[in-house]
């Protein structure tokens, strides 16, 4: 089937998500409906919800499938955790923290939020004071997005256990890894995270449609005593059919579970390790073209800079959003919007997910020419020389071929 609105040759997809589909998943995925109740699918799903854990790095959570979205996966963990009139501390740094707040604040929780200019990190030292004030224990949860994709900003999480642990607070740790997990180092046991979440459209490099929940013993525990009304995203359902061994409470997507085996097994192939390095390499070597460019990066601090999304800032007399949209029209090349506060001053180019070097190169040169076309003075191959010598030295051999 030809493009909606066709262009020649294929698209060149850099949208922090969702991402570009490996062929292998989409062949996968290319069957017949099944009966999900035949003896077929609760072998595939037990197999799945064994080898899920792995992308969390852990052994002792429990992982959910859930047909939705990452938004539908935020609300699973709060409501599956949480009452009515909880008291939250959520931190505000940018769209998609936002978000989840304002997710948090409809579903009837007290939400402490603690906000930061937005291309600066969650404030820690705000969260410090509350938890040194919180003697009665009156925060029940923390929750923070591990990597915001509107400003290119990653949160040090094992920072935020080791404040929890020095005051020896029993709150529960949430996190949204809709745009970190299986891109970026996440360590579900070791920095005692209790509900962690993602979405099948990022770093799985599978279409949108699977939210990812995966819950601690502590969660499960407070999940048996949480008021917040679910149905549709209730823990307790999917636990009643994992232990008859049929594990599906509804109808999941016969097609995204094929797509997900698939999806993991190439991970695993590459060792997830490997990923986590690629995606380093690539964010490092996106950063070199930017700066070789002349342009600053949204993140403030280089400790927080994401390895799966660079949110670029462009001078004041250029509005971001005509370069993507002079990008889509000129270079089937797809570019992410600033969003919110940043709109009209930020683009981001997405590096994560299935994605190799050259590939990157690739949308690197599209993005001069597009900033050559809408004004802005680059030399054009600047950033594709820094990018390509850093690659050049950086880039090993494929494990698979060696």
């Amino acid at each position: 089937m030809a493009d909606y609105v066709y262009g020649p040759g294929r698209n060149h997809l850099f949208v922090p998500g969702p991402v570009n589909i490996p062929d292998p998943v989409i062949r996968a995925m290319n069957r017949q409906n099944e009966d999900y109740r035949s003896p077929a699918i609760p072998a595939l799903t037990k197999i799945l919800l064994e080898d899920v854990k792995k992308i969390f790095k852990t052994t002792t959570g429990t992982p959910f499938l859930i047909p939705t979205t990452g938004t539908g996966a935020w609300e699973s963990a709060l409501t599956n955790t949480l009452s009515p009139g909880d008291r939250i501390v959520s931190f505000l740094i940018g769209q998609f923290s936002l978000l989840w707040i304002d997710q948090q604040q409809r579903l009837g929780f007290d939400v402490d939020v603690v906000e930061s200019d937005w291309g600066h990190g969650a404030d820690l030292a705000a969260l410090e004071r509350k938890l040194r004030n919180d003697t009665l224990h009156t925060i029940k949860a923390v929750a923070i997005v591990h990597n915001e994709t509107a400003t290119g900003v990653t949160n040090d999480l094992a920072a935020v256990r080791r404040l929890l642990d020095a005051y020896a607070h029993p709150a529960l740790l949430l996190v949204d890894g809709v745009s970190s997990i299986c891109a970026l180092d996440f360590r579900m046991d070791e920095w005692g995270v209790d509900v962690a979440l993602t979405g099948s459209q990022k770093a799985l490099s599978m279409p949108t449609g699977m939210g990812i929940v995966c819950a601690s013993p502590k969660a499960l525990e407070a999940s048996k005593t949480a008021k917040s009304v679910r149905v549709f995203f209730d823990w307790k359902d999917y636990l009643r059919f994992y232990e008859m061994g049929t594990y599906w409470p509804y109808t999941p997507s016969i097609q995204l579970l094929y797509g997900l085996r698939t999806a993991l097994d190439l991970i695993f192939e590459e060792g997830l390790d490997n990923v986590i390095k690629r995606h380093n390499r690539l964010g490092t070597a996106t950063r070199f073209a930017v700066e070789a460019w002349g342009l600053k990066n949204c993140c403030q601090k280089e400790e927080c800079f994401s390895d799966t999304v660079t949110a670029v800032v462009v001078p004041p007399y250029i509005d971001s959003a005509e370069i993507v949209k002079h990008a889509w029209k000129r270079y089937n090349l797809s570019l992410g919007l600033g969003l919110n506060k940043v709109a009209g001053k930020v683009f981001r180019i997405g590096h994560l997910g299935n994605l190799n070097e050259l590939q990157l190169l690739g949308c690197l040169s599209g993005v001069e020419m597009v900033l050559k076309d809408v004004g802005y003075p680059v030399k054009l191959g600047s950033g594709v020389a820094a990018a390509a010598a850093y690659l050049s030295n950086s880039t090993p051999l494929i494990p698979s071929r060696i």
